[in-house]
């Protein structure tokens, strides 16, 4: 009996694996045919530049300039409602996150008055519903944090009593509780997959009024509730630069997408974070990290520019790491000679490193940094720009802060959630069409065979 069952596992796994070849055969277009047809591929025109699909008040990204049809690149600049991040970060003070995700949904910077009440109806819905917490978090935890939120958020869709009304001032809710129970449900499943597959103690703290997003999820994520200031503002800056990005990123378009078929908040927000979860997209800084873990292991000594530029090269051959021939956390489809972020982050990770002992950690990200822009240009041309983008940085920033990399992604879900709420809004009353784009069907060239 045992030997059948095996029998039938070895027949069903080479099936599967036969199958699958077909698949792919069938499943794969020829590059040839976006050329041969003008298909911008990725949505992006043949010179980097995205194709313009809508509008948006919200945010926006300049790498470049666009004139007589050449493009300039420029240092980067970022927008959140018409003021740079610079000045924001510069000026936010106290609350800063708080204040950004105030900006995002109504226009404006916050009062004091206004601040004041808007960090109290966030305290409000920081607590997760009654029976939440066990039945949906700690009853299923998922190795992947990511997964859980995903899935925690449809399961809110049950708790709302007018989930699919589309009312402005019901939706307005619904994106102030889940902003507000992001960093709960995130630091919950954090500590659920901790101790079910990491058999670690199970802590679960409840939100602190008054304490403010960065402070609540350093609070909830260590079992003995501490943390300092530094650290505090650290991921306050983190969670602000991480808010918005335009409404062409992934995630964002996702959500445009999304809620221009009338569906429900959940359903939008749920599909952003399944967009951001992407490795392309969200989980980029994990891999910067892993692509950083593997040059220490095969290194002996990083520190030497001369070797870790051969090593650089030997990733970009497809030759070392995981063979992708990618340098994670170098590049931007938008930002050319600079990431406005990654340079305020590789600023503050600077200062993180040195008050920690750990400045040759940062001298390395310096290096990968210099060296990738080195490598480029002398293979790809003196004009060739390429520059840091903001995952270079941000992974590191983390692990100075003592976060687990299973919080890397979901922090910055925590980040951008109130960007989908805003963009799902903006959606819903500036166009009510459904987003529907051709696709040019190819016909097989081998005629289909009927028995």
């Amino acid at each position: 009996m045992e030997n059948r069952e095996w029998l039938i596992r070895d027949l069903k796994q080479s099936w599967l694996a036969e199958r699958a070849k077909k698949v792919a055969q069938v499943g794969k277009i020829d590059k040839e045919y976006y050329h041969q047809y003008d298909i911008k591929q990725g949505l992006r025109n043949s010179d980097g530049t995205g194709v313009v699909v809508g509008f948006t008040k919200i945010g926006s990204v300049h790498g470049y300039t666009y004139c007589d049809g050449i493009k300039t690149p420029i240092e980067g600049k970022l927008f959140y409602r018409d003021i740079e991040i610079d000045t924001l970060v510069k000026n936010t003070g106290e609350f800063g996150f708080e204040k950004i995700v105030y900006l995002l949904l109504f226009g404006e910077l916050p009062g004091d008055k206004e601040l004041k009440q808007f960090i109290s109806i966030l305290d409000g819905f920081r607590k997760l519903p009654t029976h939440f917490t066990e039945n949906t978090i700690l009853k299923s935890p998922s190795k992947d944090v990511m997964n859980k939120l995903q899935r925690a958020i449809l399961v809110l869709y049950s708790y709302d009593e007018k989930p699919d009304c589309l009312e402005i001032d019901r939706i307005l809710l619904q994106s102030l509780k889940l902003i507000a129970r992001f960093p709960t449900i995130i630091s919950y499943g954090y500590q659920a997959k901790a101790h079910y597959f990491d058999d670690q103690s199970l802590y679960l703290h409840n939100p602190k009024p008054g304490a403010g997003t960065a402070a609540n999820i350093l609070h909830m994520i260590r079992s003995n509730n501490e943390y300092t200031n530094l650290e505090r503002d650290t991921l306050d800056l983190l969670l602000i630069l991480h808010a918005e990005h335009g409404g062409g990123n992934n995630s964002a378009f996702t959500t445009h997408v999304v809620s221009s078929s009338g569906t429900d908040t959940y359903s939008a927000v749920g599909a952003a974070v399944g967009s951001l979860k992407g490795p392309k997209h969200g989980g980029a800084n994990l891999r910067v990290k892993a692509m950083v873990d593997n040059i220490k292991e095969n290194l002996a000594d990083y520190s030497d520019q001369s070797e870790l530029k051969l090593y650089l090269e030997k990733i970009l051959d497809k030759k070392v790491f995981d063979q992708k021939g990618l340098i994670y956390g170098m590049g931007h489809a938008v930002y050319t000679i600079s990431d406005p972020r990654a340079v305020i982050l590789k600023s503050k990770s600077k200062e993180l490193a040195l008050a920690k002992g750990r400045m040759q950690e940062f001298e390395l990200y310096n290096n990968i940094e210099k060296l990738t822009k080195e490598i480029f240009k002398e293979r790809r041309g003196a004009d060739v720009n390429i520059c840091a983008n903001v995952d270079l940085y941000s992974g590191f920033v983390y692990q100075l802060l003592n976060i687990p990399e299973e919080l890397f992604t979901p922090l910055f879900a925590t980040a951008r959630v109130a960007s989908w709420c805003a963009h799902r809004i903006e959606q819903l009353v500036s166009d009510t069409k459904i987003i529907r784009p051709a696709y040019k069907s190819i016909k097989n060239e081998e005629k289909c065979t009927i028995i």
